[in-house]
């Protein structure tokens, strides 16, 4: 799809790159710059020879797939070949992805070099990667979670026994921020890095995402309230630590929230 470049410091309100607080940007550059394709908008954190991270936006699949509709991959392929001037193929490598409905902070590779690196760091991971998530029902503690899922042939993933053939152990972390009409705002961190694991493991736990219509019983229309909301990772070259914070929109489930968001970031 076409897309276009434009400066917009208001869009990026809710997309903060480093502050400066210790965490830096050196050598590279920290964006003012929104991505426009179609109907959706890609603030862009930060950009230097290595590296693009940007805020995907929900309903956007971060690489193409068999709907044939628009993806973040190829979006980013073309703005970089446009700012940039590079004709033929751009070299973009994907080295994690966020479910389609999901938003929040994604890091790109631009060399071979770093998405060997960023790769092999985010499959140990050797990153902070948060989340946040808004949860129906009442959790009022921590808890780690620990199951076994398997992916079926239906795209859907369950919680199996662990002798089962092809089952992962998923582990996570769901730290509980505020409690407001029968919800939960949490803050999820990740052990391992499976397939709809924050999905599944909260709704087996009693506690699905709002708005999950795959895995809660969310309702058509209902956005799922889950979101990458920090990124952080040792730089592939110069092995300096960065990091960015990607609030959630103000809307949907997350607007009952914001004060304990803001708190947070």
């Amino acid at each position: 799809g076409r897309f276009l470049m434009r400066r917009n410091f208001r869009a990026l309100d809710n997309a903060r790159a480093p502050r400066d607080n210790g965490e830096k940007c050196p050598g590279g550059a920290r964006m003012a710059e929104v991505v426009q394709a179609g109907r959706f908008s890609i603030p862009v954190l930060y950009g230097d020879n290595h590296l693009l991270v940007v805020v995907k936006p929900p309903n956007l699949p971060s690489q193409a797939d068999s709907s044939g509709d628009a993806d973040l991959l190829s979006i980013l392929k073309g703005y970089i070949g446009k700012k940039y001037q590079k004709p033929g193929n751009v070299y973009l490598g994907l080295v994690h992805r966020l479910d389609r409905p999901v938003g929040g902070a994604m890091v790109f590779a631009r060399t071979s070099k770093a998405a060997a690196r960023l790769s092999k760091a985010f499959a140990a991971h050797a990153q902070d990667r948060r989340y946040l998530a808004v949860l129906q029902g009442e959790l009022r503690e921590e808890r780690a979670m620990d199951a076994w899922l398997l992916k079926g042939a239906d795209g859907m993933v369950r919680v199996v026994g662990p002798d089962t053939a092809g089952a992962k152990r998923a582990l996570l972390t769901s730290r509980p921020l505020a409690v407001r009409g029968g919800r939960t705002l949490t803050e999820v961190t990740l052990g391992t890095g499976r397939s709809h694991q924050i999905r599944v493991q909260h709704a087996h736990a009693g506690f699905p995402l709002w708005g999950d219509a795959r895995y809660g019983g969310g309702r058509p229309g209902e956005q799922i309230a889950l979101w990458a909301y920090r990124l952080g990772f040792e730089h592939p070259t110069r092995h300096e630590q960065l990091s960015f914070t990607a609030p959630p929109p103000d809307n949907g489930a997350w607007r009952d929230f914001q004060d304990a968001i803001k708190e947070l970031l």
